[in-house]
């Protein structure tokens, strides 16, 4: 009799042992899994700034027509935006932009050499590159699914914060998500410039209607004590100059 409930006690030991590795196990297994489903999910912008040179601009957008061409004939999947900045210091420059990628999916643009090499005998004799920065996209604080409507205009708001400042600023703009009623998307900088900097874009059909709607508060006024500078500037959208673009719902 004690020896069978000694073998009882020793088979629960050990089936107590045994659950314990099968949780650490499992545990161990599911961490990093949804740790990679959570970065599947993370979306990933490329926004860049061209400057055409003076007396340039017709050589620039014809320059840059032949390289989007390059990429429809290599099979380019990434869908890329062109816009002239038309209200701001920067007047006539260019922003290029491609939304809605996955971390994985950075690492299969189109033929990167010879994409590199078209682009220098198309594009780079004619204007200057000023910015090429990758951004992460921020659904909490956002209206939208990551990848702007293609409108005829779009107003570009960028922020920049004091250091240390991102988690105040991403924590004040969640609780006035709530405001908003239209397409708002604000993106985090992740490299190409000083940070912490962030750029929203919010699309609309004509001028008239940004204009009608600029009266929406975009930023609570109880963070501006920690922008260093926020700029605003709207762009004109250049279907000639975009390549791939989604139907405009």
């Amino acid at each position: 009799m004690e020896k069978s409930f000694s073998l009882q006690l020793l088979f629960l030991s050990l089936s107590r042992r045994i659950n314990k590795l099968l949780c650490m196990a499992v545990t161990g297994f599911l961490l990093p899994v949804s740790l990679q489903a959570q970065a599947e999910k993370d979306q990933y912008a490329r926004i860049a700034i061209l400057r055409p040179f003076d007396g340039k601009t017709v050589d620039f957008e014809a320059g840059y027509a032949r390289h989007l061409d390059w990429h429809k004939k290599a099979g380019d999947r990434w869908v890329w935006y062109g816009w002239s900045i038309w209200a701001s210091d920067r007047q006539r420059w260019f922003v290029y932009a491609t939304f809605g990628h996955t971390a994985a999916s950075l690492d299969s643009s189109v033929a990167p050499a010879e994409d590199e090499k078209d682009n220098i005998i198309n594009v780079v004799p004619h204007c200057e590159f000023k910015e090429n920065a990758l951004y992460k996209y921020l659904p909490d604080v956002s209206i939208g699914n990551g990848v702007p409507k293609p409108t005829a205009r779009v107003e570009m708001v960028t922020v920049n914060l004091l250091t240390g400042a991102a988690a105040e600023f991403e924590a004040a703009l969640n609780k006035h998500k709530a405001t908003l009623t239209r397409e708002t998307l604000w993106f985090r900088l992740v490299s190409g410039a000083a940070v912490p900097r962030y750029v929203c874009l919010r699309t609309y059909p004509s001028l008239s209607a940004l204009l009608n709607g600029s009266s929406e508060q975009l930023i609570p006024e109880k963070v501006n004590r920690i922008i260093v500078k926020q700029t605003v500037e709207i762009l004109a959208l250049r279907p000639t100059m975009s390549y791939g673009l989604p139907a405009n719902q």
